[in-house]
């Protein structure tokens, strides 16, 4: 009785093809006829996917041109699985794969490449989620990288790492940049006897249009151990990263007034946020 419903579904394959995709691609013995392959909208998220053959066989799915999902390890002409798509990342639409399958005697046929697509409320969310996962990991490591900084000091030259925060931003309407920002930094220089500095200060910015601005500034600074003094500097915003970062060079004096030979010269890069800021 089995073989006579077997028979019977062949003979509607054929004779109404539109309910099956085509295997006019496919390679092959035995002939592969896609029943279903849909993904369900609940979670965890499968991709399930129907299907008969002509001959009874073993059969696998060869999912995103790498994954090797088996399916049936009997013999069969019925097969059916449900693919947990949760346990893969960065998935596109439509997902593509094949059917391999393998007869008694090992002789192997390939279904043409099928394409399944993504329910497009699912894509959506799936392409936001990792859109702002992606933007805020992203934008968290290069807002936490230090700016490298060349030092001249009494005769000798170092090596430092800062970082500058901007706290309290002012803006005017129609301005990309603020009109001024005071600001917070932390200063390493390595191998010197005054390592460590913080610093506070105002800056203010004046935007051009050869370069995207020219930013004059005064800080104070301290080391806490007695060391402190003010730190005129000059910076210079060359371009922009994405809209969101600027990348600039800066120039910075160091002194103390009323103490000689306690100044020293800063020369450094880095790239310019008010990720942090306050904004007035």
């Amino acid at each position: 009785m089995k073989k006579v419903y077997e028979a019977l579904f062949v003979l509607l394959m054929f004779t109404f093809p539109v309910y099956s995709q085509s295997d006019s691609l496919a390679s092959g013995n035995t002939e592969i006829y896609l029943i279903d392959s849909y993904i369900t909208l609940e979670t965890p998220h499968k991709m399930v996917v129907s299907f008969f053959t002509s001959d009874s066989v073993t059969s696998k799915i060869y999912l995103f041109r790498q994954n090797e999902i088996q399916v049936t390890k009997e013999l069969t002409n019925n097969h059916k699985v449900e693919i947990n798509l949760d346990t893969f990342i960065n998935i596109v639409s439509p997902i593509k794969y094949w059917i391999i399958v393998k007869d008694r005697n090992e002789n192997e046929s390939k279904s043409q490449l099928y394409e399944v697509e993504m329910p497009q409320g699912l894509l959506i969310e799936s392409e936001r989620d990792l859109g702002m996962l992606r933007v805020c990991c992203l934008g968290g490591i290069i807002f936490g990288l230090p700016s490298p900084t060349f030092i001249s000091m009494g005769g000798k030259e170092f090596f430092s790492l800062t970082k500058e925060i901007p706290l309290f931003s002012f803006y005017s309407s129609g301005y990309n940049y603020p009109w001024g920002y005071f600001g917070i930094e932390y200063a390493h220089i390595f191998n010197s006897g005054k390592r460590n500095f913080i610093r506070t200060g105002y800056k203010q910015i004046f935007q051009l249009d050869f370069i995207k601005y020219i930013s004059p500034g005064i800080n104070f600074f301290a080391d806490f151990k007695g060391y402190n003094g003010i730190s005129p500097e000059l910076s210079v915003g060359l371009f922009q990263l994405r809209n969101v970062f600027t990348f600039f060079a800066r120039y910075r004096y160091n002194f103390q007034p009323g103490r000689s030979n306690t100044d020293f010269h800063e020369a450094s890069v880095g790239l310019y946020s008010n990720f942090f800021s306050i904004n007035f």
